[in-house]
């Protein structure tokens, strides 16, 4: 057998790979956390400098109905599965201190968007927030990432790396092994990363996974950027404004490595919101001796400058403040650019549509969707929603429906099994501020029974 010359064999396989990521878009999801409602300057906000957001949304589709969940949790879960996060046992907060006591982790029988994309061939990373259990036997590269550096619970102090609440402990990781950079900028550690990751791979196809920490308390802002908002009135809205703006920077990090490579037109990068903005105003630390070093009495908390328009809410409620966020989508070699989408889609929607695009199928034998491709509504302002009029919501004891322009918000007491609601209405004056239970309880009847046939189909069965 005559062996080919090294220079032309490898010339071969170079050729083999362009030709595979030719076929093959590479996908980023830039997922932001506590970023708000309208807290873009192309969702409205005449205040906050984002221009790398604004000219991703002109280069691609913009949705102004676009639903996550309530907290970064279930959002993170139903982005990764396309699937309600209760089937994957994500119900409550999952286990943050990955050397501290067990408790709730995703099941690893959920099939993630990172799994069926690397069996069909893509290169996979993630870096930044997991917050979906920090267990060593569970976590990022036990669901299909070849690479993963980041935190793996909720958040940390960006330059000492620990986790804040309670005592605090140490949280910056390298797949399961600790990492330790204090007094280096979290933000900037894990886009790097993400940088130098398009860099080896930019002759293969890759889904980069790029879930920020921020603008998510502490709001830690590059100093470069609080100048901007030194004018404006409210001290709140003068922090989370720099911190917003920070995290536009490093989005646009991204998208500028993807074009020095010249991989933009054949990317689909995807940006949302893991849920609205934080009025988590209180948080100091409480104790002496915190783990992170600092002080007690220290505020980390948010400033709760989130703007939300004619919607009331905010992280951590059922109402639209906390779930209605910023979404877009770009692919400049197939999808239209500068269009508006007002239909209804959720964080869910990402996995079946992303697969879509890319062409490759779910695995036989893969877990019951709950989300919709999008290509029909990204094709289309007239297209319906794959969700109809009907949308649901759980985190702990809470949960919602909305069928509508009605919401049912309700909160189950555990021990009795009995539900207080409220219900409300999009298309009021005022929308969502007047409770009209009293006066519906046929609305009230019908909105329940769907949420207690939805809890039934949703939850694990032993």
């Amino acid at each position: 057998m005559r062996l080919l010359p090294l220079s032309v064999f490898s010339t071969v396989l170079i050729s083999a790979s362009c030709a595979f990521a030719a076929e093959k878009p590479n996908v980023v999801v830039l997922l932001t956390d506590d970023q708000g409602t309208l807290d873009a300057g192309c969702y409205g906000s005449e205040d906050l400098s984002t221009p790398h957001v604004d000219a991703l949304a002109a280069s691609g589709v913009r949705f102004t109905q676009a639903y996550a969940h309530t907290v970064c949790c279930p959002s993170r879960a139903a982005l990764l599965t396309g699937r309600h996060p209760q089937r994957g046992g994500v119900r409550f907060w999952t286990q943050g201190n990955m050397n501290g006591p067990d408790g709730i982790n995703m099941a690893l029988e959920e099939v993630t968007l990172a799994e069926v994309l690397r069996e069909a061939g893509y290169r996979t990373a993630l870096y930044g927030k997991w917050h979906l259990g920090a267990h060593r036997d569970f976590g990022p590269k036990k669901q299909g990432f070849d690479e993963f550096f980041g935190i793996r619970d909720g958040f940390i102090d960006n330059d000492t790396h620990h986790f804040l609440h309670g005592k605090g402990f140490h949280d910056l990781y390298e797949g399961t092994t600790p990492v330790h950079a204090e007094g280096r900028y979290f933000p900037e550690l894990m886009v790097q990363r993400a940088l130098t990751f398009i860099d080896e791979n930019r002759d293969r196809p890759f889904f980069l996974y790029v879930p920020f920490n921020i603008p998510h308390y502490p709001e830690q802002s590059l100093e470069r950027f609080r100048g901007q908002y030194e004018k404006l009135d409210d001290p709140a809205r003068r922090s989370y404004g720099a911190v917003v703006s920070t995290t536009d920077h490093y989005v646009g990090l991204v998208l500028q490595r993807l074009e020095k490579r010249g991989l933009r037109d054949d990317t689909i990068v995807v940006f949302q919101s893991d849920n609205g903005h934080s009025e988590e105003t209180g948080l100091r630390i409480r104790v002496d001796g915190h783990t992170s070093g600092l002080p007690k009495g220290h505020f980390y908390g948010a400033s709760g400058g989130g703007f939300t328009g004619k919607w009331i809410g905010n992280k951590g409620t059922f109402l639209e403040g906390g779930i209605r966020v910023p979404a877009i989508v770009s692919y400049p070699r197939r999808l239209p650019k500068g269009e508006v989408r007002d239909q209804v889609v959720t964080i869910m929607d990402w996995f079946p549509t992303i697969l879509s695009l890319c062409e490759v199928p779910l695995p036989p034998k893969s877990p019951k969707l709950d989300g919709h491709d999008l290509g029909p509504v990204i094709a289309s302002a007239e297209a319906e929603s794959g969700y109809g009029d009907v949308l649901h919501f759980a985190w702990g004891n809470g949960w919602a429906v909305r069928d509508g322009d009605w919401k049912l918000i309700g909160n189950t007491n555990p021990r009795t099994g009995e539900s207080s609601v409220t219900l409300r209405n999009l298309s009021d004056e005022r929308p969502e501020a007047k409770d009209h239970a009293a006066g519906q309880p046929d609305i009230v009847a019908r909105l329940t029974e769907l949420h207690e046939t939805w809890v039934e189909d949703v939850t694990p069965k032993p």
